[in-house]
């Protein structure tokens, strides 16, 4: 009997319509000789939907429509199977519509990306493939993964963090804290954001303002960092887990303003058909860089991959600075945009093989979590009774 995987994607993020060209991009990869694979879209409002035409990308130029001849479903453990059951439900007749053994996220962004939707998968006590939980967080707030990767001797920019609420409070200490520390050109960005959302370059105060005003319509927290004026970016993906990992080839993005847009990466090369994603981004691949650096950037990447325990795929992002030849992780894409397949293609893992290790990976650690004790017996609650303690303090 086959696998069967639900690739889930969309959700409530504004990289809500690049998951879903992820999504059906590895829908349309994945071996269906082995694996029996249901499509499941995540609403905007965050309803989960299945049904014929929810792995067609052509149907998603009117979301409404497709919703509407699509069935709604929720999520329930039964017996340790998780099932689709439809919503909402009937007295009679059948409520199951099916079931899955694996979990496959293809989502970028808050809320389903940093560690909000694998959380939820492990309430649900299902397989799923990629970061779990704490390297999915850690990986999208890119304030705490620069303090974890600067504790173990990886080399990032020093920032600075700020909140809507101190700037509106005290704007003029804030901008003056910025300048001293930073120093123009400096770069904002949201601290919990991929895809190149929200971010400006500032060379001045009134630039400055303008950049974190625009960065808190999608962020409540804003990092600034120095901007570097004489950049190259270098990306490389790794693949694995804890124990093993390798580096993907180089590439070399090319944007067409001071920083990678979200155009650059979605909008400017893409095809009529939609459905190229991270692949249309115009890029030198593999980059045009000596074997020295490659091999140190790939050393980075994997360093960078297990300090955050990572699992899977991901994308690591550098920076170099030309003007001092220094590099710096930029951030890490824990679900990257298109899975970064294009990167396993030119060291001969092609698609559809990078997809299968990826689901491995996950069964591999789901067998080495069933050694682990999650609870254990207790009689604690034998006999207690809690009458007349109002007030009162319970030692334990």
């Amino acid at each position: 009997m086959k696998i069967k995987i639900g690739v889930f994607f969309g959700g409530m993020s504004v990289e809500h319509e690049v998951s879903i060209i992820s999504a059906i991009q590895a829908i349309n990869n994945i071996d269906k000789e082995k694996y029996d694979i249901i499509p499941i879209y995540i609403a905007k409002n965050n309803n989960m939907y299945v049904g014929e035409k929810i792995g067609d990308i052509k149907e998603y130029r009117d979301v409404n429509k497709l919703i509407e001849k699509s069935q709604r479903i929720v999520l329930i453990n039964n017996n340790d199977r998780l099932e689709l059951i439809k919503y909402p439900f009937k007295k009679l007749g059948k409520n199951l519509y099916d079931y899955i053994d694996i979990a496959f996220p293809i989502v970028h962004g808050t809320n389903v990306e940093d560690g909000a939707f694998q959380g939820y998968l492990r309430t649900l006590k299902v397989p799923f493939v990629g970061c779990d939980v704490l390297a999915s967080a850690v990986g999208m707030d890119k304030y705490v993964m620069k303090t974890v990767l600067k504790d173990n001797d990886i080399p990032v920019l020093d920032c600075i963090v700020i909140n809507n609420k101190e700037f509106e409070q005290d704007e003029k200490n804030i901008l003056e804290k910025i300048e001293n520390k930073i120093q123009y050109p400096v770069i904002t960005k949201p601290v919990n954001l991929g895809s190149s959302v929200g971010i400006k370059v500032a060379k001045n105060k009134e630039e400055l303002v303008e950049s974190l005003e625009y960065a808190f319509k999608y962020s409540k927290k804003i990092l600034v960092e120095k901007a570097i004026t004489n950049l190259r970016e270098i990306n490389c993906s790794v693949l694995g887990d804890y124990e093993e990992a390798i580096a993907s080839e180089c590439e070399e993005p090319f944007h067409t303003d001071e920083i990678l847009s979200y155009e650059d990466k979605y909008v400017s090369n893409s095809k009529t058909s939609g459905t190229k994603g991270m692949e249309s981004l115009q890029r030198k691949l593999p980059a045009d860089i000596s074997k020295e650096l490659k091999e140190e950037i790939q050393s980075l990447a994997i360093k960078t991959f297990k300090v955050l325990d990572c699992n899977g795929v991901s994308r690591i992002d550098f920076m170099i600075d030309e003007d001092t030849n220094k590099i710096y992780v930029n951030e890490i894409n824990t679900i990257p945009g298109s899975l970064s397949f294009y990167l396993w293609n030119v060291t001969n893992i092609k698609y559809p093989e990078l997809l299968d290790r990826l689901i491995k990976l996950s069964l591999k650690r789901n067998r080495e979590e069933k050694d682990i004790e999650y609870s254990f017996d207790t009689n604690i609650l034998s006999g207690i009774d809690l009458n007349g303690l109002k007030g009162n303090k319970m030692k334990f």
